[in-house]
């Protein structure tokens, strides 16, 4: 059952035209469809507890917070890919996340960002926006995606872009 479910998964994969799409797990286990934010600008980041880069949970969570109601929606993917900086379980980094950074953006399942096992939706992401001379792989935790509002990936952000620095591209988005 599981190989079929995958092979659908795959062959899904390889026909997505959008962001709307995909599918990914909650933290909390439950199928979630990126169709859920049709019409908002979503910023899409993949996440460690125990890297440098953790603090910019803070500045997500303020993007958040003062851009919701105006439609943005934060998604934190976790990934232990990067030197396993996020070897916690699901349950762990939701905890971590909500007492130590107030996070109330949605997090999803630990995943890979990266190779074979790589989360469809981050494949399709990594293929619409390439990297740094235009590599496909993330080569770090808190890399960031920005969705417009129909579901075209627009930018890609490295890790050391803090996310008050994308808070102007946001703001052009949600204008429209």
């Amino acid at each position: 059952m599981k190989k079929i479910y995958l092979t659908l998964i795959l062959s899904i994969s390889l026909y997505a035209q959008s962001f709307y799409d995909f599918n990914a797990l909650s933290i909390k286990g439950k199928e979630i469809s990126m169709s859920t934010y049709k019409g908002k600008v979503v910023l899409v980041v993949n996440t460690a507890s125990e890297c440098q880069f953790t603090p910019q949970y803070e500045g997500l969570q303020e993007l958040y917070s003062k851009y919701k109601d105006k439609g943005l929606v934060v998604l934190g993917f976790p990934s232990n890919q990067f030197r396993k900086q996020e070897p916690a379980s699901n349950k762990e980094i939701h905890f971590f996340c909500t007492s130590t950074y107030q996070v109330d953006f949605p997090m999803f399942a630990k995943i890979d960002v990266n190779g074979d096992n790589a989360l469809p939706l981050y494949k399709y992401l990594k293929k619409e926006k390439t990297g740094f001379l235009w590599t496909k792989s993330i080569k770090w935790n808190f890399t960031k995606f920005l969705v417009d509002q129909k579901g075209k990936v627009l930018k890609r952000y490295g890790s050391s872009t803090e996310p008050k620095e994308i808070e102007s591209d946001i703001l052009k988005l949600l204008r429209h």
